[in-house]
């Protein structure tokens, strides 16, 4: 009968450490599973970076999108007694009206090309052109917007049609651009050049914008070689009330 309880407090034993490891495998599989879920948590953690880069990005995008030139009006006064406003960026257009030396006048515009500039009266609505020489400007005239003289807005001719016969053709670098003549009625004559040839060639790596006011049918310019744009001109009539319709030139 000894034996039995020794037996038994063996069996006991063996239970409980049965139990013990029992636990200590669920111990380990507790912590096994605590492993896993912080395995997961570091691959959480990588999809904010994500986000993160595409936060870089947009902000790449506003840098770049803060970069457009802002321009401004600015102000000056004629430093001449009287000075010639014309239609477009040369005293080759049509004359428009005169100004009066003194004038304190609003600059809206600039051609770089010619270094004439826009100007109007302060608040006014009926610019026209004349040369920067004879404006002291009160600024940097890098901070008033180019024009390009593409866009400009020339009086139209009610009477005469566009130019016929207009040729050109190249040796070396000079181009002769030729025309049939306009006769222009009595009374109509604008007093100036009666042919207007705006042409944009290259010169010293660039296209630059050249307008001529001609007398006679032809016009001659240099035209050299190494621009990435191709050069090209247009040829009008002119009278006192306006243009003709431009015509392209077949730039050789």
């Amino acid at each position: 009968m000894a034996g039995k309880p020794g037996f038994s407090t063996n069996a006991t034993l063996g239970a409980s450490s049965s139990i013990a490891y029992s636990q200590g495998m669920l111990t380990t599989a507790t912590v096994i599973k605590s492993k896993t879920s912080s395995a997961i948590a570091p691959q959480t953690a990588t999809v904010p970076s994500t986000l993160t880069a595409t936060s870089t990005l947009t902000a790449t995008s506003t840098a770049t999108a803060s970069q457009v030139p802002t321009y401004v009006i600015l102000r000056g006064e004629v430093n001449v007694p009287h000075v010639s406003c014309f239609y477009g960026p040369h005293k080759s257009y049509l004359y428009k009206y005169g100004l009066v030396g003194g004038s304190n006048l609003e600059i809206i515009g600039r051609n770089v090309d010619t270094d004439y500039i826009q100007i109007r009266a302060i608040g006014g609505t009926n610019p026209c052109w004349m040369n920067s020489k004879w404006m002291d400007i009160k600024g940097d005239i890098s901070t008033i917007e180019p024009i390009d003289p593409l866009t400009l807005t020339l009086p139209q001719s009610p009477y005469y049609g566009p130019l016929s016969g207009v040729t050109a053709r190249r040796e070396n670098n000079t181009v002769t651009i030729s025309w049939n003549y306009l006769n222009i009625s009595p009374g109509k004559d604008s007093e100036q050049e009666p042919y207007l040839l705006e042409a944009w060639v290259c010169q010293q790596g660039q296209i630059k914008f050249i307008p001529v006011g001609a007398y006679q049918n032809t016009v001659q310019l240099e035209d050299e070689k190494g621009c990435n744009q191709p050069s090209h001109a247009r040829i009008y009539g002119v009278e006192k009330h306006g243009y003709t319709r431009p015509v392209e030139v077949v730039w050789p």
